[in-house]
């Protein structure tokens, strides 16, 4: 019997000398090629595979998968993942930036058309920042307090990587069936497991990987925002532990095309990707106050990271490719 060597960094869609960004083109080719057409609950239609191999993305040497066939929009990446972090479920929070993504599934149409009439408009319920930090709290609206209720995920899972790092439970669900039906729109992003590599003498800093399972995958627009959004997070919650950062894993269910994101697509697969950018925290800096005797900021918990803490280096994509977004 013979026994291969396990390389995480190859991908059955990319040869072993290719950018990393070749696997997503890959599959995009593959369901364009071996899609089956189905219907959708937005009634625009799809091409869809199911459970295409996982793609691996490194983290190390301050590497940010921010693909490059096309602009994606990095604040909105960054503003919506600190909306998470703070257990936010106000829409509108978001829009107040300029960051239009969940204002389709906000507005007055749609919630009453999906049951929450009794919903102002933004709120969208118990979605992905409510599970993150308060699982399994009673979800009243947007604007209660819900400071110690349910289960905080994100801290748990911050807390066994800095004190049980081989704990196969580093887990954060959005999934939760008891709260589905109060959703706006059920997590499509939905559970992420995290490992911590053991420091060995070749390499005395361990790292943090997270592997992320999606149920549902819109390659146009979805995809490349939540490649961004998982391996920020990683980043982050590296940053807090003290950790270097591994890898981002992508494993994906339900993996399709919108028909009217076709064309757009087929340009972008056309392009050769173009070196990954960098991504660093902003070393801690004196603030005014700071210079007058206060003490330096510093980021030592999730909570405390603000737009201005990240600086993208190096990021020069190809042109932006719009798509409309499926509601």
């Amino acid at each position: 019997m013979t026994h291969s060597t396990f390389t995480p960094s190859i991908h059955p869609w990319r040869a072993p000398d290719q950018h990393e960004e070749h696997q997503y083109l890959a599959m995009i080719r593959y369901v364009m090629d071996h899609g089956e057409f189905r219907a959708d609950r937005t009634g625009t239609g799809t091409r869809s595979i199911f459970a295409p191999p996982s793609m691996r993305f490194s983290l190390e040497n301050d590497i940010f998968p921010l693909l490059t066939t096309k602009r994606v929009f990095f604040r909105a990446v960054v503003e919506e993942l600190l909306w998470f972090v703070k257990g936010d479920t106000n829409g509108l929070h978001l829009s107040e930036k300029g960051i239009k993504i969940w204002e389709g599934n906000g507005s007055r149409e749609y919630l009453d058309k999906v049951g929450l009439s009794h919903r102002k408009v933004g709120d969208l319920g118990p979605v992905y920042g409510f599970q993150w930090r308060h699982f399994g709290a009673e979800y009243k609206d947007c604007d209660t307090d819900y400071t110690g209720q349910g289960v905080d995920q994100l801290a748990e899972v911050i807390w066994k990587i800095k004190n049980t790092p081989t704990d196969r439970r580093i887990i954060m669900s959005a999934w939760n069936p008891a709260d589905l039906g109060k959703m706006a729109l059920p997590p499509c992003h939905m559970f992420c497991q995290f490992y911590v590599s053991t420091p060995t003498k070749e390499q005395p800093r361990a790292k943090l990987s997270c592997q992320l399972y999606q149920r549902s995958c819109d390659m146009g627009l979805g995809v490349p925002f939540n490649i961004a959004s998982y391996a920020l997070l990683t980043k982050m919650i590296a940053h807090v532990t003290n950790l270097d950062c591994g890898e981002f894993i992508h494993t994906m269910g339900d993996t399709h095309i919108y028909l009217d994101h076709t064309e757009a697509l087929k340009i972008q697969i056309e392009r050769e990707p173009r070196t990954f950018p960098k991504l660093y925290i902003r070393p801690a800096q004196t603030n005014e106050a700071g210079a007058k005797g206060g003490v330096k900021r510093t980021i030592s918990k999730i909570d405390e990271f603000v737009l201005e803490d990240f600086v993208l280096e190096g990021y020069e994509p190809h042109k932006k490719i719009d798509m409309v977004m499926s509601v």
